[in-house]
């Protein structure tokens, strides 16, 4: 029998009650903070965005930010929130200072929403506004005022204080890790020249913008030439060309760091192609001039359009309402400015044609293998035994893209387990024959002439940028033994060599799987530790059953779905912005050296413990 549709079906939810039913509304996925867009991370970022839009109104030069067990403090010295609005300003939707554009021209976002979310989905929300020697404090848990203090006298500096837990009924077993949260605080500064960041026992401070970022980010011995770095109204720009294959973008509207690119990243990339090709006077082949580019982008808009509530793309056409298109805009400073900057710096532009001939003489000599390796790849496409694709990729428009998983895995039968047990709708499995090859000092020749290799990048469709990356997660599933261990190193070795911003992005990841099944007749424990192994013994009593598992493949299908469902666990494949790329792979995948013995004793030291 079908329900009544009347009006008693009709419910109004509350704004907190609405925000805690959908969360992935206001802050994309719930996550448990082994991706950088996780909601943990976009908490911390909507209550930091303000801050930051009130240094961009030249309000306090510093921002203190803690985090203790799970609890955040941010603390800003701009003017802090009207004693008598701070209840309406963290509790009423649609609610805020930034839609009267004198006041905010161009910030981060309207954020009517943003912090009423912080607020919605933490067990613990305080907010204290310090404002011309007075104070304003209210306290919630889960959106509810717990209590609410009357102004009162204060020697505080002017700001706003926010203290925040988030609240573990919806972040379940979340962590931050400090990769993260360091290269967000970087990313910050970099775009707001003369802001300090306190983070915990750590100063971020940039005085030259993203002339900094990319000093930070390529060491000075990977840079083809000295970094351009070019700023004008609402538009700044820094770009160089480093040894190293694909194209890397840093691209920021508004202070927001946009992950996923949108219309000025496009507007970018053409706008170089054009003005290197008009100042050389030769119609270069694209990616001749852009393989190996390195650059950052950010530019300032009114009213910007994102394609989500987390502002990772931009989708605005126009700079302003009334304003050029942003294509205009970065096409116009881009040609204009760029073209001026070769012609007075010859040494450079000089770098730049031998660069852009380099390219096009390997692209020539593996044009041939190329050609034959895309034909090899379309035939085993529809055919091909090592994929088992997925419906929903990352590059299409639609619901839940942000799931597709690609599993690789090291043999049938542990693909076999992981292809019967996964989710077809967004995890794909790509099965290895074995060991892939060390592509260590070799050249993007190897990659079309290795038919594996060939193949995965057919599946990731990374081959002309990361645009058309087709799963969000590229998970590698190996045993947790000395050869699952060498394998994960090949994988990322070829990450690393041809294709960096995959990890640079945040897409590589390992799976974690557990090393032992403790249980008795009334419940099962999966252990990941010879920790949670005791923890798991003491918790069900005398005497129960322990298996360990040696291999994926011994790991039933029926098991493995709880592995690579809602809870799984995977670490994400972080680099040290510290580190060169080239040095962390000659340290671990060149010539044998005592630094790396000693290390992989340690390593394997540790390894056995568990095995």
């Amino acid at each position: 029998m079908s329900a009544v549709y009347s009006e008693d079906t009709i419910k109004t939810l509350e704004w907190k009650e609405h925000i805690r039913k959908r969360p992935g509304m206001y802050i994309g996925k719930l996550g448990d903070g082994t991706s950088y867009d996780d909601g943990i991370y976009v908490l911390l970022k909507e209550v930091i965005d303000n801050s930051i839009d009130e240094f961009m109104m030249g309000n306090g030069k510093t921002i203190d930010i803690r985090i203790e067990q799970g609890e955040i403090s941010i603390r800003d010295y701009g003017r802090g929130i009207p004693l008598t609005k701070v209840l309406d300003v963290s509790s009423k939707m649609n609610t805020g200072a930034k839609y009267d554009s004198k006041v905010f021209k161009k910030s981060v976002g309207l954020n009517g929403v943003g912090i009423k979310a912080v607020n919605a989905l933490s067990s613990k929300f305080l907010i204290r506004s310090f404002r011309e020697g007075e104070v304003k404090e209210i306290q919630y848990s889960a959106g509810n005022v717990i209590f609410e203090k009357e102004i009162s006298k204060s020697i505080e500096k002017n700001g706003t204080q926010i203290v925040f837990t988030p609240d573990e009924e919806l972040f379940t077993d979340y962590y931050y890790l400090d990769d993260f949260i360091d290269s967000m605080m970087k990313n910050y500064v970099y775009l707001n020249s003369g802001l300090t960041i306190n983070y915990n026992d750590k100063v971020f401070y940039s005085e030259n913008g993203l002339l900094d970022l990319l000093s930070d980010n390529i060491k000075e011995e990977q840079r083809r030439y000295p970094i351009i770095h070019l700023k004008g109204e609402d538009i700044e720009i820094a770009l160089t060309h480093a040894n190293q294959y694909g194209e890397e973008y840093y691209t920021f509207v508004n202070g927001q760091h946009t992950t996923q690119g949108g219309t000025h990243l496009l507007a970018f990339r053409e706008a170089i192609v054009k003005t290197i090709r008009d100042y050389y006077k030769k119609n270069i082949d694209f990616s001749d001039i852009r393989t190996g580019i390195v650059a950052a982008v950010s530019i300032k808009v009114e009213e910007p359009v994102f394609e989500s509530q987390t502002k990772t793309k931009l989708g605005s056409k126009n700079i302003a309402p009334d304003g050029p298109s942003v294509r205009s805009f970065i096409m116009d400073y881009v040609t204009k400015e760029l073209e001026l900057f070769l012609h007075k710096n010859s040494e450079v532009s000089d770098e730049l044609w031998l660069k852009i001939q380099e390219a096009e003489k390997e692209r020539k000599e593996i044009s041939g293998i190329k050609q034959l390796a895309k034909k090899r790849a379309k035939t085993v496409k529809v055919h091909n035994k090592k994929l088992r694709d997925c419906r929903l990729h990352y590059d299409s428009d639609k619901e839940g893209t942000e799931k597709s998983t690609l599993f690789i895995t090291e043999g049938d039968s542990a693909s076999g387990s992981i292809t019967k047990s996964r989710d077809v709708n967004t995890q794909a499995v790509f099965s290895l024959k074995g060991k892939p090859l060390n592509t260590f000092g070799k050249s993007k020749k190897i990659v079309y002439e290795n038919e594996e290799f060939n193949l995965i990048q057919a599946a990731l469709n990374i081959e002309d940028g990361m645009e058309g990356l087709r799963y969000n997660h590229i998970v590698i599933a190996t045993d947790a033994d000395v050869d699952g261990m060498h394998i994960r190193l090949l994988l990322i070795t070829f990450f690393l060599k041809f294709f960096p911003d995959v990890i640079k992005n945040g897409h590589l990841f390992i799976l974690q799987t557990p090393l032992f099944r403790v249980r008795n007749k009334k419940e099962t424990v999966y252990c990941y530790s010879e920790e949670e192994k005791e923890k798991a013994l003491k918790k069900l009593g005398s005497n129960p059953e322990i298996t360990r598992f040696k291999g994926l493949g011994e790991i039933s299908p029926d098991e493995f779905k709880y592995f690579i469902g809602e809870n799984m666990r995977i670490d994400p494949v972080i680099i040290n912005k510290e580190e060169s790329i080239s040095d962390m792979l000659e340290f671990y995948m060149g010539k044998n050296t005592p630094e790396r013995q000693d290390f992989i004793i340690e390593n394997l030291r540790e390894e056995d413990e568990v095995l």
